[in-house]
C-alpha cells in the first residue's frame, strides 16, 4: 500500500468506528498492509509496515496510541521466529497471529469495566477529563448495575471533547454535568474520585493523556481524592519521560506543528501532558490492578 491508500485507510477506520481506539486501528491498518503486500520477502515487507506507521503518524491522530500499538504488534507478529520458508506461508501466519491479537484487544475493555465498576459506590461522585471510551463503558456499566452516582466532566479544551463526553453518558441517563477546566479546583473537593483514561502509559507508571490531566491530578492529590487510570495494557510504551519537556513533540503536536522551530512552538498548545507516577494512585488495566510502580515490570514481561 502507498502512503497516501495507508493515511485514508487508516483515518476511514477512525472516523467510522468511533468506538474503536487509534491504537487498535492502527494495528488494523498494519494488518492490511500485510494483506496487500505483493512483493515476497519478509524483509521488504518488514519495511513496508515500518512506512505505513510512518505514514499513521503524519494524520492528526494522537501518536502516542499509534506508537505503542504498532511496537507491539511488529514485536509479536512480524519480527517472532517465523519457521515457514515459503513467504505466503509466512504471510498467512502473521495474519493468523494478528487476528489472534485483535480478538484479546477487544476483551482488553471488558475486563477494565469488570474491574473498575467495583469501585463506583453509590452515591458517588466522580470527575472525569475529556473522553475516554473505556471510562464512559464502565460508567456506563456500572449505571447500569443500579449504581446511582453523578458525573463532572470537564470541558477539555481546546476540542471540547468533554461536551461529547458528558452528551454520551446523558444519553445513558446518567447525571452530568459539564465544568470548564478552570473549574477543576472549585469542584474537587465536592467528588470522590477522579477517573480518566490514557493515550499512553510510559516505563515509570506515569501516563501521556489529553492535555490537563497533569493539573487535574496535582490537584486531586493536594486535595487527597484518588486519581484513578482506565487503560488497556498495548498502550505501555517504552518512554521514559521525566517532565513535561522530555515528550517528543509529535506526541504534543499534530505534524504541521511539530515541523515549527523551537520558538514558535512556545506559542503553540500542547495536545496532551505527562502526569508522573506520583499522582496516580491506581491503574485499571487487562492485565489487572496495578499500583505505578508495577508497570515497568509488566513492560518487561509484555516484551520479553
Amino acid at each position: 500500500m502507498k502512503k497516501e491508500e495507508v493515511r485514508d485507510f487508516f483515518s476511514r477506520t477512525v472516523s467510522d468506528n468511533e468506538d474503536l481506539s487509534v491504537g487498535v486501528v492502527a494495528i488494523m491498518t498494519l494488518m492490511k498492509i500485510i494483506e496487500k503486500y505483493e512483493d515476497m520477502t519478509v524483509q521488504g515487507l518488514q519495511k513496508n509496515l515500518k512506512e505505513g506507521i510512518s505514514a499513521m503518524k503524519t494524520t492528526d491522530h494522537p501518536v502516542t496510541a499509534i506508537n505503542s500499538g504498532c511496537e507491539l504488534f511488529m514485536r509479536f507478529i512480524t519480527l517472532a521466529k517465523l519457521d515457514d520458508s515459503n513467504f505466503e506461508e509466512c504471510r498467512q501466519v502473521m495474519l493468523n497471529r494478528g487476528d489472534i491479537f485483535l480478538k484479546k484487544l477487544q476483551q482488553f475493555r471488558d475486563r477494565i469495566v469488570k474491574l473498575a465498576t467495583k469501585f463506583i459506590a453509590d452515591g458517588s461522585k466522580v470527575l472525569t477529563h475529556s473522553r475516554s471510551r473505556v471510562v464512559l463503558k464502565t460508567l456506563t456499566e456500572a449505571w447500569k448495575q443500579s449504581n446511582h452516582f453523578e458525573v463532572y466532566v470537564t470541558q477539555s479544551a481546546p476540542d471540547n471533547s468533554g461536551e461529547v463526553m458528558c452528551k454520551n453518558l446523558k444519553a445513558e441517563g446518567i447525571p452530568c454535568t459539564l465544568i470548564l477546566d478552570s473549574a477543576v479546583g472549585y469542584v474537587m473537593e465536592q467528588v470522590d474520585f477522579v477517573m480518566v483514561g490514557a493515550e499512553g502509559v510510559v516505563e515509570s507508571g506515569g501516563i501521556i493523556n489529553k492535555v490537563g490531566s497533569y493539573t487535574i491530578a496535582v490537584c486531586a492529590k493536594e486535595m487527597k481524592r484518588p486519581f484513578y487510570v482506565l487503560t488497556e495494557s498495548f498502550k505501555f510504551t517504552r518512554l521514559f519521560p521525566l517532565n513535561q519537556g522530555d515528550l517528543p513533540a509529535e506526541y504534543k503536536y499534530t505534524p504541521s506543528k511539530s515541523r515549527l522551530e523551537e520558538r514558535e512552538l512556545k506559542e503553540v498548545h500542547p495536545l496532551v501532558d505527562y502526569t508522573p507516577p506520583s499522582y496516580i494512585t491506581l491503574l485499571f488495566t487487562d492485565l489487572g490492578i496495578l499500583t505505578p510502580s508495577a508497570v515497568s515490570d509488566e513492560l518487561i514481561n509484555l516484551y520479553l
